[in-house]
């Protein structure tokens, strides 16, 4: 099982590893993301038995007789389609709505966060899901700056709360809208809660011998599978094949950069 398809790569690696005497399932809540990958998938030659759902992972155990899974992986990056693309609403590289909802067909939006919610719970939700320490100061400006439309209106307003209206690329240091960005993204997206629900459904699905990938790209993510895990290898249900999480060399990380925040663990179902 591939819980998050995304474009399709890694289910097209597993597709070409298990054959047709496979069965690849997949999952993914982004519409666009997910018609993609299909098609990908679809047209592939010696492909293995296709079941795929344009649906949250957490929805898995619905879907799943218990302890059929020989595999499963997922990656919980935000994929290259939701960042490159402004009128997502994911980054502020460009300017886009105010939007960052994985799935598009529902849900509260990141304008309906940053206007609508009270300046104690914005301040809360900023230093909890972004880990900045400014938060306070952030969400004050952003109270008195409302209505906030745009990604790069968001932004700017951020950048100058921050006291650091310039950012040079190139130097290492992320740009200051950087953590509440993902903050408010990880909200509107309920992203911990689908972590924690895959982890936790993850040892009924696999069979005895079965293995857990996952990939995490920011410390909350890496904690919930790292605590996972470890809960897990303490009461015999893993054994855990990464004692310290498999990070990217330096040779991948110049071909493709946003690897540099990728951590991936593994292990095996007891």
């Amino acid at each position: 099982m591939d819980a998050t398809l995304g474009l399709g790569g890694h289910a097209a690696a597993i597709a070409a590893a298990i054959g047709v005497q496979g069965e690849l399932i997949g999952f993914d809540r982004d519409p666009v993301a997910f018609a993609s990958s299909q098609a990908r998938l679809e047209k592939l030659e010696g492909k293995p038995k296709l079941r795929l759902w344009n649906a949250a992972f957490s929805e898995a155990a619905k879907e799943i007789a218990p302890h059929s899974l020989d595999g499963m992986l997922a990656d919980f990056g935000v994929s290259s389609l939701q960042l490159g693309e402004a009128s997502r609403g994911f980054s502020f590289q460009a300017e886009g709505p105010l939007d960052m909802r994985m799935d598009t067909r529902s849900g509260e939006t990141a304008e309906q966060v940053v206007n609508q919610e009270d300046e104690n719970e914005l301040a809360d939700l900023i230093y909890e899901f972004g880990e900045e320490r400014r938060s306070r100061r952030i969400a004050r400006a952003i109270v008195r700056a409302r209505p906030i439309h745009t990604t790069a209106e968001l932004a700017r307003v951020i950048s100058a709360a921050s006291g650091t209206m310039k950012f040079e690329k190139g130097k290492h240091q992320i740009h200051p809208a950087t953590r509440t960005f993902q903050a408010i993204r990880i909200r509107v997206n309920r992203e911990l809660e689908e972590i924690e629900a895959l982890l936790g459904m993850a040892p009924q699905l696999l069979k005895r011998g079965g293995r857990l990938v996952v990939i995490s790209f920011h410390s909350l993510e890496d904690r919930l599978a790292k605590d996972a895990l470890r809960e897990g290898a303490r009461q015999q249900v893993w054994d855990v094949l990464t004692k310290k999480p498999v990070t990217a060399g330096d040779d991948e990380m110049e071909r493709n950069p946003r690897a540099r925040s990728a951590k991936l663990r593994a292990a095996t179902r007891l």
